[in-house]
């Protein structure tokens, strides 16, 4: 080939990659080297426009992927209580994702190792477990007092005595950790062969890092109401098709009305950790049931369909949502939140004089069942509330954290 003919044929395949550069549309993880609006060039300038480079979200540790779509939130059971404060409704909740399991005691101690030594002592005091919770007048639970928290064999049940206030904090904190140890690897990933920028310096921080980097995760948080319900119902289990019709609804987080689990060689075992009667808390020595006097193992019991451990029973688990018994209708029917007493001021309650009402800003959601509920509050629609500063033996929590980039 003479040097003409190879000269035409480069030609032509710098064409070729142009046009099909052209035609190529642009994503998230491929954004191009110009930009589709100014045709600028990304990255050429100290002071022009950066495009990081981007992969994928990281994937947050104990996060489970929950898909999201619509379904019908809401009480199937009959409302013993009389609140009427969860009526039925059709809604669309965003894809999200959520802890796996309840947060565990070495979770919590993990946190206070690094509050104790990164933080000042009043910081350390006000994350401590109300571990009196367990303190009973007329019952001998004070061996739980003292070891529950601390003891290694408790290391993987739920924690407990925590209010609505520290579960926040901890999700602060969980987010500033999780980022820190994601920005030390972007650290070592762009030491080890990125070129670098004209008067950049040696080392990459770890706060230089932002969310623009693509190397930090999104906030974990407390699931909204409308999301840990969703979570809990887990009706991709019950989709056998693509026409979008569901064989049934779901009564509890698992098929069926029962409480015990009908197969294999599990059959006849309850589902999940609660009361099951009046002073029956396991069954009896020799044949225990559920098996659980208090809480459980956090990874005991079936996972429901989206892989979420213990979404009934073991421990209640504290939402977001500020608590008001209308909020069924008065929220959104896309990502539904109750964050404070818009259209339903907490005047409106009487709260102050003579406590006809406990009803105001200050009272949170919480959802589940617990290991000393009885089998109605299992049912994903029932719903609680207390004040967040409050703490119970039987109120734990789950974090979670937005999607971001797709449905799916």
């Amino acid at each position: 080939m003479n040097l003409n003919k190879l000269f035409l044929v480069l030609f032509m395949g710098v064409l070729l990659l142009s046009a099909c550069s052209r035609n190529r549309r642009p994503t998230s993880t491929d954004p191009g080297w110009e930009s589709t609006t100014t045709g600028t060039i990304y990255n050429e300038e100290e002071d022009g426009f950066q495009v990081a480079d981007y992969i994928e979200t990281p994937q947050g540790p104990g996060l489970v992927f929950i898909e999201g779509g619509r379904t019908v939130l809401g009480s199937m059971e009959e409302d013993i209580a009389l609140t009427r404060d969860n009526m039925e409704r059709t809604v669309t909740v965003a894809s999200f994702y959520m802890d796996e399991t309840e947060v565990a005691n070495i979770h919590w101690l993990e946190y206070l190792h690094y509050l104790k030594r990164d933080s000042v002592p009043e910081v350390y005091q006000a994350a401590l477990p109300d571990t009196t919770v367990w303190s009973r007048q007329l019952s001998f639970n004070d061996p739980y007092v003292t070891y529950y928290l601390r003891y290694p064999g408790f290391r993987f049940f739920p924690v407990v005595g925590v209010s609505w206030l520290q579960a926040t904090d901890f999700c602060l904190w969980r987010t500033a950790k999780v980022n820190e140890n994601l920005a030390k690897l972007a650290q070592e990933e762009m030491g080890g062969g990125r070129r670098r920028r004209r008067n950049e310096p040696e080392e990459t921080t770890v706060n230089a890092l932002s969310i623009e980097s693509g190397y930090v995760l999104p906030n974990y948080r407390l699931p909204t109401e409308a999301e840990w319900e969703y979570a809990a119902q887990a009706m991709i289990g019950t989709q056998y098709s693509e026409d979008e019709n569901q064989n049934n609804r779901r009564l509890y987080p698992w098929d069926g009305h029962q409480l015990r689990n009908p197969h294999g060689k599990q059959m006849g075992l309850f589902m999940a950790n609660f009361k099951r009667g009046r002073g029956d808390y396991a069954g009896i020595a020799g044949a225990l049931n559920d098996g659980a006097m208090i809480t459980d193992y956090v990874y005991n019991y079936p996972p429901n369909d989206f892989g979420l451990y213990n979404m009934a029973g073991n421990v209640n688990e504290w939402v977001q949502d500020l608590y008001r018994p209308l909020s069924y209708q008065d929220v959104e029917d896309l990502n539904p939140f109750r964050r404070d007493g818009f259209l339903d001021e907490s005047e409106n309650y009487d709260s102050n004089a003579g406590f006809h009402s406990l009803i105001n800003d200050e009272v949170r959601v919480y959802k589940g069942g617990s290991w000393k509920d009885v089998a109605y509050w299992l049912s994903p629609g029932t719903r609680r509330f207390l004040t967040q500063d409050s703490a119970t033996a039987t109120i734990g929590f789950r974090c979670a954290m937005i999607n971001t980039g797709s449905n799916r």
